[in-house]
C-alpha cells in the first residue's frame, strides 16, 4: 500500500456519483459523494466512526433525532452507533466526502444513484489500495 495523494477539493468537485470510493485503507476509507437536491444518504447506524466534509451545496444532518442546518465548509463527525442521515435541502448538488474509520465498502466501489446504493449489499472485505 503506497497511500493516497490527491486535491481532495477537485476530486470532489468533480464527483457526479451518488458514492465513489477513491481510497481504502487497513483502517480507514476516503468516499466522495454527491446528493441531488431534496436527496438524502438514508437512515444509517455504523459500527464505525465516520467525518463528513462539505465542500458545496447545503443540507441537514440528524444525529439521533436532532436535526441541524449544514453548509459548505461544515465537517461532521458521527461516533460509531448515532442513528444519521445527510439530507440535501438546497437547489444544487450537495457535493461531500467522508472517511470512515474502519472502512465501511469494498475498495473500488462506485454507485452512481442512490437506487444503486440502496440495491448494493458489499460491505467492506479486507481488500485495500
Amino acid at each position: 500500500m503506497t497511500g493516497f495523494i490527491q486535491n481532495i477539493e477537485t476530486a470532489t468537485a468533480h464527483n457526479q456519483a451518488f458514492r465513489r470510493v477513491l481510497y481504502t485503507a487497513s483502517h480507514c476509507q476516503l468516499v466522495v459523494m454527491s446528493l441531488k437536491p431534496n436527496e438524502d444518504i438514508g437512515v444509517e447506524i455504523h459500527s464505525l466512526d465516520q467525518f463528513f466534509r462539505l465542500e458545496s451545496g447545503s443540507g441537514q444532518m440528524t444525529m439521533n433525532g436532532i436535526t441541524t442546518e449544514v453548509h459548505a465548509g461544515d465537517g461532521v463527525i458521527v461516533p460509531a452507533g448515532v442513528e444519521h442521515n445527510l439530507k440535501n435541502t438546497g437547489a444544487v448538488d450537495l457535493q461531500l466526502y467522508t472517511l470512515y474509520a474502519p472502512p465501511n465498502h469494498q475498495a473500488g466501489t462506485v454507485h452512481l444513484t442512490r437506487a444503486d446504493a440502496m440495491r448494493a449489499h458489499e460491505h467492506f472485505d479486507g481488500v485495500t489500495n
